[in-house]
């Protein structure tokens, strides 16, 4: 049974920002929803509400660096780089400042659809010099992400999972290392975020079905070890997958892609994701399975890249996880 932990950042934040008075704890109107309202009401000194307005808070930020503290941004991801962007380049990743900008509902977690979903983000920040990705996949790695941001000397953008996130690892997330889940030598799987959890789901049966899978779990996603990456895919027999919660244009499709061809290697790829499209609402299962981005839509990619078939359908996945879109951990869909 997965431990599933309540509102992890919010405790996590609180604790870091408590032992490190340099902190600063910024807010665009979305406090309670990037679960830093406890954190506000309890240490106002260290918190900063800048209203509704992202571009004069990428601005201020910035300057907030340049002074020597440290601010750690807290917004819906798409609000971090669409309204804002020629200020988050001017303001914080032309001058390098240590600005934590915390993303959260990255991809297809919110029923909110296009207005709401950073699906692009990770195109977005990739392109940006200057600016470093991590992406949480559990309560773990949400836990230990203040501390690795914060220990990057440059600007950082971080994809964070909040409500009820659950525990799949026992160590914390350390900077530029990816986690290697298993060791088969068929197919490479390559997952972030969610989609980890949905490649475990079908961990067992495609093990029944004898299909033998090495799988890297993502949450250092600019810098990008691609050494590793080219050690583990010389140790499979048939290609990589990539499953992203992300178009697959610029995501981590794209990045395992462009390690490929820069290395001359000669490996199938099959890139999972949204494919050039933009997702509608509705809950996190429902999206990701009507976009291709679940446990089953990986079995099917696998088949198609081995040329084989499993006969492995829904029923025989480990059962999917499904979230109240209202819940006491998050009161409001958005």
């Amino acid at each position: 049974m997965v431990e599933m932990v309540t509102r992890p950042y919010a405790g996590a934040f609180e604790k870091y920002a408590l032992a490190n008075k340099d902190v600063l704890c910024m807010s665009a109107d979305l406090t309670s929803s990037c679960e830093i309202d406890g954190f506000r009401d309890r240490h106002p000194e260290q918190f900063m509400s800048m209203g509704m307005a992202e571009q004069n808070m990428m601005s201020f930020a910035g300057g907030l660096g340049l002074a020597g503290f440290r601010p750690f941004i807290h917004t819906f991801g798409v609000f971090t780089y669409r309204r804002p962007y020629d200020q988050l380049m001017a303001s914080i990743a032309y001058p390098r400042r240590k600005v934590r900008i915390m993303g959260f509902l990255p991809g297809v977690t919110t029923p909110g659809g296009m207005t709401h979903q950073a699906i692009e983000d990770i195109a977005i920040m990739r392109a940006m010099p200057n600016m470093s990705i991590l992406e949480t996949g559990d309560a773990t790695e949400v836990e230990s992400l203040c501390e690795a941001a914060d220990s990057i000397d440059g600007p950082v953008y971080c994809r964070v999972l909040r409500g009820s996130v659950p525990r799949l690892f026992d160590t914390p997330i350390k900077v530029g290392e990816m986690r290697e889940l298993s060791q088969g030598d068929d197919v490479l799987v390559v997952t972030a975020g969610i989609t980890t959890e949905e490649a475990l789901r079908a961990k067992a049966a495609l093990a029944g079905a004898g299909v033998s899978i090495r799988h890297l779990h993502l949450n250092t996603i600019k810098p990008f070890d691609s050494k590793r990456l080219l050690d583990h895919l010389q140790s499979v027999k048939h290609g990589v997958i990539t499953l992203e919660n992300h178009v697959i244009n610029g995501g981590i499709g794209s990045l395992v892609a462009e390690t490929i061809a820069e290395a001359g290697i000669e490996k199938k790829l099959v890139r999972l994701g949204l494919q050039d499209t933009y997702a509608h609402g509705g809950s996190r299962p429902y999206l990701m399975r009507y976009y291709g981005l679940d446990a089953l839509a990986l079995v099917r990619g696998i088949e198609g890249l081995m040329n084989i078939e499993t006969n492995i359908d829904a029923d025989d996945l480990d059962t999917v996880r499904v979230d109240a879109v209202h819940s006491s951990a998050k009161a409001e869909a958005l």
